[in-house]
């Protein structure tokens, strides 16, 4: 799809400067800047809402500790008045840290989730209690309904008249990616490297495909390495996509060129921080890939140089002194 740099654009650029009252009929993405967390939100042609985690926590230090009320001005200035579905990919701080913050601010729907764990997320007996400190809040939140979501939850969107189909569906969690019938083996697997065992809930990440039409995104929280394998190997369960929500913030600990390469995406969007993410392993592969036009990152790395940035003009934020 040709005209999908544009789009980007247009998304990435309300991002940084002001949200806009959706368009009757289209489908628009915004990435928050939660410095170097996750917090995508999704209206639908029909005005429905999806918001992809949250950031970290108010109570936070820095500029991070605002990210419930960045995701909240979105949303007001994208016409909502409700997040429909909020969706928490995997019980990391800078994943689930925000959503308590963010529900004081507007009414949340259907949250859905891997279940919250009794004990901490990545199983460190030692972390118990500040893990249950932490996700208290996040209990305690007030909504709808909740749910654990299962692999193949198709989300009950409205259609908008005269719109594009459009599903949102959940194509992996916990460590599940079954391919549907008819799912096309992947000619590539045998190029294939494993990384060493992620024993954290990245791993368990909840694995998502937008639909609109013959536009294809792709959503896959912090999933790792050899997890991002086992998705796209023996079967491409997520087929081709048009857009590419970067695994991870762009850490090496993801972004597997099998995934990557099987996905053959347009375009890439990297939810980064200043120090954090957009890693130069990422970014070769990345630039490796011959069907990705354009990488866009929410922050300049102020680690280095282009070996861990994409081209100025495709970054939201850039330092005062750049």
């Amino acid at each position: 799809m040709k005209k999908i740099t544009a789009k980007i654009a247009a998304f990435l650029l309300t991002v940084v400067a002001a949200a806009t009252v959706q368009a009757a009929g289209t489908l628009d993405v915004y990435w928050a800047d939660v410095e170097g967390g996750a917090g995508t939100i999704i209206v639908t042609p029909a005005g429905q809402s999806i918001l992809i985690d949250t950031g970290v926590p108010a109570s936070s230090s820095g500029p991070g500790g605002k990210c419930a009320a960045r995701i909240h001005d979105i949303a007001v200035k994208a016409g909502l008045s409700k997040i429909d579905f909020l969706v928490t990919t995997h019980f990391h701080g800078d994943h689930f840290g925000g959503a308590a913050d963010v529900a004081k601010l507007i009414p949340i729907g259907q949250i859905l989730d891997n279940g919250i764990p009794d004990h901490d997320s990545d199983g460190v007996a030692a972390n118990d209690a500040s893990f249950a400190r932490q996700i208290q809040p996040y209990r305690d939140i007030k909504a709808d309904g909740r749910s654990v979501i299962q692999v193949g939850y198709v989300f009950p969107l409205k259609q908008y008249d005269g719109s594009a189909p459009l599903t949102l569906t959940c194509i992996g969690a916990r460590k599940q990616f079954p391919a549907p019938p008819g799912t096309l083996t992947n000619t590539i697997c045998a190029d294939g490297v494993q990384h060493a065992v992620d024993t954290t809930d990245n791993a368990n990440s909840i694995v998502m495909l937008l639909k609109f039409g013959p536009f294809r995104f792709f959503i896959g929280g912090d999933l790792t390495w050899n997890m991002e394998s086992n998705l796209v190997c023996p079967y491409n369960v997520p087929g081709t996509v048009d857009l590419y929500q970067v695994d991870h913030h762009g850490l090496n600990l993801s972004n597997n060129p099998l995934l990557v390469r099987s996905l053959e995406p347009t375009v890439a969007v990297m939810s980064n921080g200043p120090h954090k993410g957009a890693m130069p392993e990422t970014m070769t592969t990345l630039r490796d890939v011959p069907s990705i036009q354009t990488i866009w990152q929410i922050h300049r790395n102020t680690l280095g140089g282009k070996e861990f940035n994409t081209d100025t003009n495709y970054i939201a934020n850039m330092p005062a002194n750049t």
